[in-house]
């Protein structure tokens, strides 16, 4: 396991902790965001040069090997020619282009090598970016939830509990009691109407027994 591998199992693992924690899930996933977008511009600065690296030793390991090749031509022309000394000198830069050659052939599997672990890794790190992001997307609404349930246990706590049959039965009796009130006048009011006519009608009745026993008095004195 690469030491950035081990690295970022420490980091993962010191964001979950953190992330168990935490208050505010939602800030703790933006920081490991954060923190992973900047792994993966770093990886992705370190895998262009690597690229470039590769392809230079590829580049000198194909030239090594051109000249390797075309060295031994030479050296076959000559012999044909009867040139020993000729062949020599060619043979003898072949057999330094053949050890260049070899050389780079190592450098450039090593290097291709670590490229396709870096890939790797900025491949695992992008899709770790998106997971989290898509958690984050998850817990925002949780956290969203949250904050409107307690905003649903304040206004509940403001308007709930309320006594509303106890509050009618109190508005009854307040209506009963103007009710009441009302009647009582309108009664009061119609007896002191009826008592009135009665005295009226007693008054009435009065005179006209005043004026029958006037009358008959009358009778009396003429007779």
């Amino acid at each position: 396991m690469s030491v950035f591998r081990r690295m970022r199992d420490i980091t993962v693992a010191t964001f979950n902790e953190a992330l168990e924690q935490s208050q505010d899930p939602v800030r703790m996933i933006d920081q490991f965001l954060s923190s992973t977008r900047r792994d993966i511009a770093e990886a992705e600065k370190l895998q262009q040069q690597y690229s470039v690296h590769t392809r230079q030793m590829k580049l000198q390991m194909d030239q090594a090997l051109s000249m390797q090749n075309k060295r031994e031509e030479q050296a076959l022309l000559a012999l044909k020619a009867g040139e020993d000394h000729v062949a020599k000198l060619a043979l003898q830069e072949k057999m330094l282009y053949e050890e260049k050659a070899q050389q780079y052939t190592e450098l450039w599997g090593q290097s291709r090598e670590s490229l396709q672990e870096l890939e790797y890794q900025l491949e695992e790190l992008r899709t770790e970016y998106q997971t989290v992001y898509s958690k984050r997307q998850y817990y925002v609404a949780r956290m969203e939830t949250l904050n409107l349930q307690r905003q649903l246990n304040e206004r509940a706590g403001t308007y709930g509990g309320r006594n509303l049959p106890r509050m009618f039965d109190r508005l009854d009796n307040r209506v009963a009691d103007i009710e009441a009130e009302t009647y009582s006048l309108r009664e009061l009011r119609r007896s002191e109407a009826g008592y009135s006519d009665s005295r009226q009608s007693q008054g009435s009745v009065l005179d006209q027994e005043l004026a029958r026993l006037k009358q008959k008095l009358n009778n009396e004195r003429k007779e």
